[in-house]
């Protein structure tokens, strides 16, 4: 396999450097792009500005090895305009105002600029605001690549100026065409069975460039039959899924898990759980967010679901990993399973709602305490009813405002603990009218 890496020029016989798989298939030209067709088709986003003859700047939105630099290439040789490529991470204000007069230079002389900026969300707010007079003169089309959403990473007025085009994750249809591209390029098919083929595809993690990189590897191998799937994991270790505990799959995740917990669902619950896990998440936040979610989608309906969280952190604090991730496994499970409800939490946020309209009102003045005389003259505690002699222990007095009228606050659902809670709340209400008390 040595001509896999060593290739000899044809001009002197020199020999040129080992040039990757991943950089040898690179699409030339649109149409070989695989797995971003409905944004490439005629009637795709970048399809019909290609067919209109108008190409506007763009910010390429997705995950790794999804064809953001190959893409941005190829547009601009579809629109004959000047490539340049920068990253954000090594470029500073120096090299921008290069790059810009360059771009102008090259504008007066009849032809545009496509700048291709990747991980364009690591520039700040001033170098970003530093694009936008260069793109509104037409200096340059810009193309934006960046693996963060665009929303947060990214400022108003440079998003105002150009078109997010969000790029999928591929699919293992897709990286199916690229190991068939491969081999045809290398001329022989992957010593893999068909098990170990998929398991090598799905180590790959919906990125072609990793795909084509482990596809490398294997054909440099020297084997005589095929390698099964087991064999294959002995030789090669599965790619670290993609998380980034401050970016996207952070907040992605922990939602998918919440409501995954909120739907009922607890395989789904404990396969978002294990993901967070695998991808480094501190399991204290976890442990957190999972008693946040006993306290806001289950609340009263099971009041020992809260006790089972705390106990699960509590757990987790004694044991650590890899023991203590059993423990909130067994917390998320039990909030899957558990009777939903958020109306503590809908009630709360009506009293809250509440409580800013009415102001500073004073509490009735019979439920005030009256220490001073003074007081007592001012008619504190007068008429108060101490409800534990109160027939039934309950004397059906008004402690809201004078004023405000009687809200409906807190209305449990017929689900779990809370229908006991319902039956209560009825039977307060008529013995409050029964005792005319009317709000």
């Amino acid at each position: 396999m040595a001509d896999l890496f060593d290739r000899t020029a044809e001009e002197g016989g020199k020999r040129e450097a080992p040039r990757p798989l991943a950089d040898r298939l690179r699409p030339g030209a649109l149409d070989q792009v695989i797995g971003q067709e409905a944004v490439l088709a005629p009637e795709g986003p970048l399809g019909s500005m290609l067919a209109a003859g108008a190409l506007g700047s763009v910010i390429l939105w997705g995950p790794p090895g999804v064809g953001k630099t190959t893409i941005a290439r190829l547009l601009a040789d579809a629109t004959d305009l000047a490539f340049v490529q920068i990253s954000a991470i090594f470029t500073g204000v120096t090299e921008l105002r290069k790059m810009f007069e360059a771009a102008a230079l090259r504008r007066g002389q009849g032809r545009g600029t496509l700048l291709f900026v990747d991980e364009i969300h690591r520039f700040n707010k001033a170098q970003q605001d530093g694009f936008l007079p260069h793109m509104e003169d037409g200096t340059i089309v810009l193309v934006g690549a960046t693996t963060e959403n665009p929303s947060f990473a990214l400022n108003a007025a440079l998003l105002s100026r150009a078109q997010v085009i969000v790029l999928k994750r591929l699919d293992l249809a897709d990286l199916e065409r690229l190991a068939q591209r491969a081999e045809q390029a290398l001329d022989r098919a992957l010593p893999l069975t068909a098990e170990a083929r998929e398991a090598l595809l799905e180590m790959a993690d919906g990125d072609g460039r990793a795909a084509l990189n482990l596809i490398e590897q294997v054909m440099a191998w020297e084997l005589s039959t095929p390698l099964d799937a087991q064999a294959l994991g002995q030789r090669l270790a599965r790619r670290a899924a993609q998380y980034d505990k401050a970016g996207d799959q952070h907040y992605n995740l922990i939602s998918a898990l919440h409501k995954s917990v909120r739907g009922s669902d607890p395989d789904a619950a404990l396969y978002w759980l294990a993901r967070m896990l695998a991808g480094g998440e501190d399991p204290r936040y976890l442990a957190r967010r999972i008693t946040r979610m006993a306290v806001e989608d289950i609340g009263l309906a099971d009041p020992q679901a809260q006790a089972v969280c705390l106990d699960a952190w509590q757990v987790y604090e004694r044991l650590g990993s890899p023991e203590g991730d059993l423990a909130l496994a067994q917390a998320v499970i039990y909030l899957a399973l558990a009777p939903k409800s958020n109306a503590a939490y809908a009630g709360f946020k009506a009293a809250q709602a509440l409580a800013k309209k009415t102001g500073s009102a004073m509490p009735p003045a019979h439920i005030l305490n009256a220490p001073t005389a003074l007081m007592k003259e001012q008619g504190y505690g007068e008429g108060y009813e101490y409800d534990h002699d109160a027939p039934d222990g309950f004397s059906g007095q008004n402690y809201f405002p004078e004023g405000v009228k009687r809200p409906v606050l807190y209305a449990p659902p017929e689900r779990g603990f809370e229908r006991e809670l319902g039956k209560r709340l009825v039977w307060f209400a008529k013995q409050r009218a029964r005792r005319g008390e009317g709000g």
